[in-house]
């Protein structure tokens, strides 16, 4: 703590004490109030100014302190100054105090709190930065919460001190009106319950509510407005219209028939989206038979002399194309007819809040809906060097299309999707030369996980170059060439093909969101709220077209609450839940990680402590050969809570699944060494680093005790 919050917390301190060794305290009180309110009055009609300016301070400093009184004083101002008058000093010198309170805590308490709560309070502080106003408005309203204790709480939130102010101003004048006018009738009160009726009390609380409805009645008009200039069809031919048939949208239509509404899908390309077509599926298949070469490589590690094998890249791509079309059932249009969802291939365009004008092959029709569901996904982004179109690229979704191994390829970022495809080329034969303008490959990941995929990208004889910036693309004497900079000079980088992994743009152009009107976000995602809805409560978006993240399983996440939200949200809605989210890296090795990793936490101010679990004492690990890697959990410091996981090495996508579900249910590092785990498994290492957290703290103090014990039972 600063020396000026010392110094302010002292002063605060000896004004507390000083009042209460003075007997302030006892002055405060109703029979106090009572028994000096002739001498009061009488001192008032020889000295009106004085005693109105006394009373003010005295009321300031009293509220500003957060002493107790208050309520009494305001009395004694009905008493003293009748109702007018006395309404309004109490009301300008409560909101002054109040402010005072206010500021002190803001200033001495909120950048602790703040730092040691982050995570916690996020939601807090983000409620309080839309609509901290209502919130305050409705608190002041309800005489029984405390005025003080309300002071001092919003001082710790990101509420504006003159927000604050005026809020105060309004809402406390209700009650200070009822005070006030109680102490122009103080002789007739035996007492201060004497002031409050049951049926004032009551009308306190539905003052309380009056916020809250005067919100939803501005909801109201708000969405009257945005509807404003479209009209509403008299009757809907669908309950849902969902765009795009990825992961997202697929779920949404599943849903959404499942509760059996009147549901069609548009999907322009092929159902499946990205994960199927271009993504997840492809990639996972191309990286097992990459595995399975540089496992055949290895051959002496596990006792065989010698192992080969031969192969033809165009067999390998062909068998990635087989491996899409055995999974491409489960997301084909026959299978989601017969679930009973009209299934339209063709380009999608919201034409108003309700409808959605549908161009298939030859024709166009219009189709009228109560809700719409965005699930338009994302494509890869391609960024603008000089030269990338001269040399040309490919991208994770154009990739797929090479029958022939390139003999030198150039990565173009260190990101998931570069990383895997980079090991995968590598393995093939390709001699890849890995670009990223970042000081490290994997930067979300903690620096020494990203160092264990660099170390062994290095070891297989990729060229990984961190912090390379690409400048420019140019062919010299019919030769590809990258130029970088590094340190300042530029490198050259002669390559055959390139692959251009930077990241993913969601789609959002095409489809009717300029004409409605319907913001994006700075990362070019459709902005939407907490309930997954845009500017218009009937039209929602999810997956990677609403982000935050790009993973196939939080969009089949945020699905769920979008389908739910658009066919019931009339009656209840459901805020999207980001509270564990996990996703996997499949290099080898390969990288999975839920929660917070330490980057993060250092990042937000958050509390922690580290156990790691080193996979190469695994028993199963080394008998697979496969003794590499880390389990390194991140637990609340002296608790065994966990607040984030990161698993380096083999299956750890798999192995990460029980912390998932550890943080979701709340279950602590006790609980999953408690836990049977079968031997010999990988996933033993769980309940390993389990162990490790324990082992870090015993009771040594109790042990001690027990040595002590046993010494005595031996004799």
């Amino acid at each position: 703590m600063t020396k000026s919050r010392l110094a302010l917390v002292a002063a605060l301190v000896v004004l507390i004490a000083a009042f209460f060794a003075a007997g302030g305290h006892r002055y405060l009180t109703f029979e106090g109030i009572k028994a000096q309110q002739a001498a009061i009055e009488a001192y008032y009609q020889a000295h009106p100014w004085r005693t109105a300016l006394g009373y003010f301070l005295a009321y300031v400093a009293v509220t500003g302190l957060s002493l107790p009184g208050a309520a009494v004083m305001t009395l004694a101002g009905g008493a003293v100054f009748g109702l007018l008058w006395g309404t309004v000093i109490v009301s300008f010198a409560s909101s002054i105090g109040a402010t005072l309170a206010f500021l002190a805590s803001r200033f001495v308490l909120r950048d602790w709190v703040q730092s040691r709560f982050s995570r916690n309070l996020r939601a807090l502080n983000d409620g309080v930065a839309k609509e901290g106003a209502f919130y305050l408005f409705t608190l002041r309203l309800i005489p029984a919460i405390p005025f003080f204790a309300i002071n001092l709480a919003m001082g710790l939130t990101p509420i504006r001190a003159w927000t604050f102010y005026g809020v105060s101003q309004a809402g406390m004048l209700a009650g200070t009106l009822v005070y006030v006018n109680a102490g122009t009738q103080l002789a007739a009160i035996e007492s201060p319950s004497g002031i409050l009726s049951p049926g004032l009390i009551g009308a306190f609380l539905l003052l309380g509510f009056f916020p809250l409805v005067a919100k939803r009645i501005v909801d109201i008009v708000k969405t009257r407005k945005v509807y404003a200039r479209w009209k509403r069809p008299v009757r809907f031919d669908r309950n849902l219209v969902v765009i795009g048939a990825g992961s997202a949208g697929l779920v949404s239509a599943y849903i959404a028939a499942a509760v059996k509404a009147k549901v069609t899908l548009v999907e322009k390309h092929r159902m499946g989206g990205d994960c199927l077509n271009t993504g997840c599926v492809p990639s996972k298949a191309l990286i097992k038979s990459a595995r399975l070469l540089a496992q055949i490589r290895r051959a002496q590690e596990f006792g065989i002399k010698s192992a080969n094998a031969e192969f033809d890249f165009a067999d390998v791509m062909e068998r990635v194309q087989r491996v899409i079309r055995t999974v491409e059932p489960h997301d084909s249009v026959e299978r989601y007819t017969s679930l009973g969802v009209e299934c339209l291939q063709g380009e999608a365009k919201i034409t108003s809040p309700w409808t959605v004008e549908v161009t298939t092959a030859g024709s166009t029709r219009t189709l009228t809906t109560r809700a719409i569901v965005i699930a338009a996904g994302a494509r890869p982004f391609v960024p603008p060097i000089p030269g990338i179109e001269d040399v040309g690229y490919v991208t994770s979704d154009t990739v797929w299309g090479l029958r022939q191994l390139p003999k030198r390829l150039v990565v173009l970022g260190g990101g998931p999707i570069g990383c895997e495809l980079t090991q995968c080329f590598a393995r093939f034969g390709s001699q890849v030369t890995q670009v990223e303008m970042l000081p490290r490959i994997l930067i979300r990941e903690d620096p020494e996980i990203s160092r264990m995929v660099a170390d062994r990208f290095q070891a297989e004889g990729i060229n990984v170059l961190v912090n390379h910036k690409a400048k420019a693309f140019r062919i010299e004497n019919g030769e590809k060439v990258l130029i970088a900079e590094h340190d300042g000079r530029d490198v050259r980088i002669p390559f055959d093909e390139l692959l251009c992994a930077v990241g993913r743009m969601p789609n959002t152009r095409g489809f009717g969101l300029e004409e409605l009107g319907i913001p994006v976000t700075r990362m070019k995602t459709v902005e939407t709220n907490e309930y997954l809805q845009t500017i218009y409560p009937n039209i929602y978006a999810c997956g990677d077209v609403a982000g935050p993240y790009q993973f196939t399983h939080t969009a089949s996440h945020q699905a769920w609450y979008a389908a739910v939200n658009a066919l019931f949200g009339r009656f209840w809605k459901f805020k999207a839940d980001y509270s564990v989210i996990p996703w996997a890296t499949f290099t080898e090795p390969e990288v999975a990680r839920v929660g917070l990793n330490e980057i993060e936490a250092k990042e937000k101010n958050i509390p922690y402590e580290v156990t790691t679990y080193g996979i190469d004492d695994l028993d199963r690990a080394i008998a697979d050969g496969e003794a590499h890697g880390v389990v390194k959990v991140l637990t609340v410091p002296g608790k065994d809570k966990v607040l984030g996981v990161t698993i380096a090495g083999e299956h750890a996508g798999d192995l990460i699944v029980e912390y998932i579900v550890a943080m979701r249910y709340g279950i602590g590092l006790n609980k999953i060494l408690g836990a049977i785990h079968i031997y010999p498994t990988l996933a033993e290492a769980n309940k390993y680093a389990a162990g490790a957290w324990k082992k870090a703290h015993a009771p040594e103090g109790l042990l001690r005790q027990v040595e002590r014990l046993h010494a005595w039972m031996r004799g």
